[in-house]
């Protein structure tokens, strides 16, 4: 074995992402590595360039820069650089300077793909691929329902005499909005009686309301345990073609377990607890609806489910509720006296939300509104809606972008008026509001009013080479948290010293990217991830990339909700600043490439403006 080979088998075999490799493919990598000796000063590559292979700093100090010539990062010993390039079409994503005299081990890109394709664990070091697909609920099962079915059950259930009527059980279960009625005698379970032998057996048969309940029940049911598996239960109802097990423990009755309850409890989607709030009208009802999100989060993180998928899915929550709130305001306050539409903005608009969301809505009224004889009406209507909003948990907005505010409450012409504006006059302010209101979504209403506002407004801003500079100035605006030498920039001190906001410092920056694409190409998604696909297909946006900025987004929003789901399971409130304390090292790298990436694309946006450094 030659010297160099001997070296690099002896520096890297205790690091990651070698130290994963079994010896007899650490040895074949070796034969494969030389030492390459550069100055300080010297350039290793340069953007565009062909990559020879993996580089590993044995010792000194590389830089990492953009295109533009900002500093991206700062690479010490042990530290790899130039696998993005070489996963991707072979060239050099940025340019690597050595800062100070160094020596670097390069393994020959054949053999680094040949290990990236023999070795899952080496390639997942480098490989941020996304989250397994969202609704993939062939993992959700084991995962979800290996608990016991005391914990999924509905305790203390109401029962009914065999002696009572069917008419006096029908009562009881419209009252209770319940499906089932368990049958007991002398304190002991003799039947059961649900929805169904109502139908099948009273009705379908036109038998007397007065009819005995122990005539039609299921006599002797099938029973479990409360420390079954929900699993067990699911199967048994699944063979049997039934859908309620009485629950029984030491022969006494101390539950029911539905398939809804089993539903609840997987909530591999919102279907639920959307179609809960359809049946509620009042706030502490809402409140427990919505409270239940955090529980849905961590079972879908726990599942696998990724970021992207969440957000929609906790956001048609929001939706469901916005739209039952409307519904209910109409009926309290009458119809509207002008057609109307509520928009979304904010997460909510992009289908982004979490576990951690506030409001950000307006109102975008026909022409035909005045304010002195229609504004008493949509200001009522507003404030119910939004007071109804904040007593179920999404809290009022901090900048008072409400439709609640007279501004946000306006005819449509108003609102063109607003958009030109922006566009003609881009202060600080203007961007701010273009920036949220590139989001807005129909929640609501009369979706006309919005059709072609987006469209023609794009075209504007696409045409103002001002504006459209101060975008991509205001999207830099959140960098992401890069330090010295790779490391992570972590909040100094305060409540959240040593951590990383997830939020402002991790998804926000490529939120910004993405309307900035979604801008430059005229794009009408609001979805942050739709758009940067999206922007591919309309060719303002390399397909490198955007599986470059992707993969980063993935790992960034996954990671940020694995730290909420980690809050919720430990009781506390879920938020965005997280510990890289808390993170493997493994987890750590693949985050510190992730904030190198946005780095770069954020470089990228501004070089292209004419903004380079």
């Amino acid at each position: 074995m030659s010297e160099d080979s001997t070296g690099f088998l002896d520096f890297v075999a205790h690091n990651p992402p070698f130290d994963t490799l079994p010896s007899a493919a650490l040895e074949e990598a070796a034969a494969y590595a030389t030492a390459v000796r550069s100055p300080a000063g010297g350039v290793v590559y340069r953007h565009g360039d062909a990559v020879d292979g993996l580089h590993v700093v044995f010792s000194g100090q590389v830089e990492l820069l953009s295109e533009s010539g900002e500093t991206l990062a700062r690479l010490g010993p042990g530290e790899c650089f130039g696998g993005r390039g070489l996963m991707r079409d072979g060239n050099a994503a940025n340019t690597a300077i050595a800062r100070t005299p160094v020596i670097l081990y390069v393994l020959h890109r054949n053999i680094f793909r040949q290990l990236m394709a023999e070795h899952p664990h080496f390639a997942r070091f480098f490989d941020r691929a996304p989250a397994q697909s969202a609704l993939d609920a062939s993992a959700a099962p084991d995962h979800l329902l290996s608990v016991r079915i005391g914990d999924l059950m509905t305790g203390e259930p109401v029962t009914i005499s065999p002696e009572a009527s069917v008419r006096d059980a029908a009562r009881i279960i419209r009252t209770r909005d319940i499906s089932c009625l368990p049958v007991c005698a002398g304190g002991q379970l003799v039947g059961i009686l649900t929805t169904g032998d109502l139908a099948d057996r009273v009705i379908a048969e036109g038998r007397d309301a007065e009819t005995l309940v122990g005539d039609v029940m299921t006599a002797s049911p099938m029973t479990v345990s409360t420390d079954g598996l929900g699993f067990d239960a699911l199967v048994a109802m699944t063979e049997r073609r039934i859908s309620h097990l009485p629950v029984v423990d030491d022969g006494r009755l101390v539950g029911i377990l539905t398939s809804t309850n089993l539903v609840k409890k997987q909530a591999v989607s919102a279907v639920y607890l959307v179609g809960d709030i359809a049946k509620r009208r009042t706030h502490a009802e809402f409140a427990e609806i919505v409270g239940r999100i955090p529980t849905l989060l961590a079972q879908m993180v726990g599942a696998g489910v990724g970021a992207y998928d969440v957000g929609r899915i906790v956001t048609s929550v929001a939706d469901a509720l916005t739209r039952r709130l409307i519904a209910l305001a109409e009926e309290a306050l009458g119809p509207a006296p002008v057609p109307y539409l509520w928009a979304a903005c904010g997460s909510q608009g992009r289908r982004e939300q979490t576990g951690v969301s506030d409001q950000d809505n307006c109102l975008i009224l026909d022409d035909a509104y005045d304010s002195s004889e229609h504004g008493a009406y949509f200001e009522a209507f507003a404030k119910y809606v939004s007071d109804g909003l904040n007593a179920a948990g999404y809290v009022y907005c901090p900048g008072d972008m409400m439709a609640t505010s007279p501004r946000w409450r306006q005819p449509a012409k108003a609102w063109r008026g607003y958009f030109r504006k922006w566009i003609a006059q881009p202060d600080e302010e203007a961007q701010m509001l273009a920036s949220v209101m590139f989001d807005l979504r129909a929640i609501a209403g009369e979706t006309s009013l919005f059709d072609g506002m987006q469209e023609e407004t794009l075209a504007a801003a696409r045409k103002n080479s001002i504006f459209r500079m101060h975008m991509v100035r205001n999207s830099l605006k959140h960098q992401p948290p890069l330090g010295l030498f790779r490391g992570m920039a972590l909040i100094r001190s305060g409540e959240h010293k040593d951590t990383v906001d997830m939020k402002l410092s991790g998804v926000v920056p490529i939120v910004d990217l993405g309307r900035v694409y979604a801008l430059m190409g005229g794009l009408t998604v609001v979805n942050t991830r739709e758009r940067l696909e999206a922007a591919v297909e309309a060719k303002v946006l390399s397909g490198s990339g955007a599986r470059d900025l992707l993969d980063a987004y993935d790992t960034i929003a996954d990671l940020r909700l694995e730290h909420q789901a980690r809050l919720i399971r430990e009781g506390s409130r879920p938020d965005n600043f997280m510990p890289p304390a808390m993170l493997s090292e493994l987890e750590r790298n693949h985050l510190k490439d992730a904030f190198v990436v946005v780095k770069t694309m954020q470089s990228a946006a501004a070089q292209s403006h004419g903004m380079g450094g």
